[in-house]
C-alpha cells in the first residue's frame, strides 16, 4: 500500500495515512476539529486549511475550491480539506486555519450551559436518569423510538440496526460530499496511473467473439 505522512502543524499532530485519503478524513482521524461540518449541497465549507509542503502530491484545484478560495489565498496555498485527496506518497505538511474566539458570543453562551451542567449535578440519580433518556430521546428521535418499541425486534438486532443505520448514512454523506472531479477518471488528472490502459482492453476483450460462434 502506497502511503504518505501527514502533519497538522499547528495541533502538533501527525501520522501516515494510505495515498487516495482525503485530508478531511485523515483529520477526524487524527482528532483534528474544524469550527462546523461542510454541507457540499448548499456550498457551505469550513474545513479551510493550508498546504505549506507537499502540495505536488495533492488532487488538483476543484471547481468547488477555485469558487470559495479567492486568487491570493489559492496562490498562498490554501485548499479545502474535504475537496482534496493524496494521490502520491510523500510528506505534506498542512496548517489549520486559526480559529477566532467569539468573546461575547461564547460568555453569552457559556452561562446558560454551566447552569445547567450544575442543576444536573445536583438531581439525584434517579432523575438524572430520567433526563439523560429525555435527552438521549430528543437526539435520535422517531427513528430510535420506532425501534426499541417495535414488538419484532430484540435489543441486539435495534443495536445492529442503528449501526448499519448511521454507517450507511456516513458512507453516503461521504460519496456526496465528494468533488465532481474526482467522480470521473478522465478528469482527474492525477488519477491511478494505467486506469485508462485496463478500460480499453477490457473493452477489447469484451468485443471478441466466442469461440465457435457465427461472425
Amino acid at each position: 500500500m502506497r502511503e504518505a505522512k501527514l502533519k497538522f502543524e499547528r495541533e502538533g499532530l501527525e501520522g501516515i495515512i494510505p495515498v487516495g485519503s482525503y485530508l478531511a478524513d485523515a483529520a477526524g482521524r487524527f482528532g483534528v476539529r474544524f469550527e462546523e461540518k461542510c454541507v457540499t449541497a448548499e456550498g457551505s465549507h469550513h474545513c479551510k486549511i493550508r498546504v505549506t509542503e507537499g502540495g505536488d502530491l495533492l488532487s488538483d484545484l476543484t471547481e468547488t475550491e477555485s469558487e470559495n478560495l479567492t486568487e491570493t489565498e489559492r496562490g498562498d496555498g490554501w485548499r479545502l480539506a474535504c475537496q482534496v485527496k493524496v494521490v502520491e506518497p510523500g510528506e505534506i505538511v498542512v496548517m489549520t486555519e486559526q480559529k477566532e474566539e467569539k468573546a461575547a458570543g461564547k460568555e453569552a453562551e457559556a452561562e446558560p450551559e454551566e447552569d445547567y451542567s450544575k442543576k444536573f449535578a445536583e438531581l439525584p440519580l434517579e432523575k438524572k436518569i430520567a433526563e439523560l433518556v429525555r435527552l438521549e430521546a430528543i437526539a435520535f428521535g422517531d427513528t430510535v423510538s420506532f425501534i426499541f418499541n417495535s414488538p419484532y425486534l430484540v435489543f441486539d438486532k435495534a443495536m445492529d440496526v442503528l449501526a448499519e443505520f448511521g454507517m450507511k448514512k456516513e458512507v453516503r454523506e461521504k460519496s456526496e460530499a465528494r468533488p465532481a472531479e474526482h467522480l470521473d477518471p478522465e478528469k482527474d488528472g492525477k488519477g491511478p496511473k494505467g486506469s485508462r490502459g485496463r478500460t480499453a482492453k477490457h473493452k477489447e476483450k469484451a468485443k471478441e467473439p466466442e469461440a465457435g460462434a457465427e461472425i
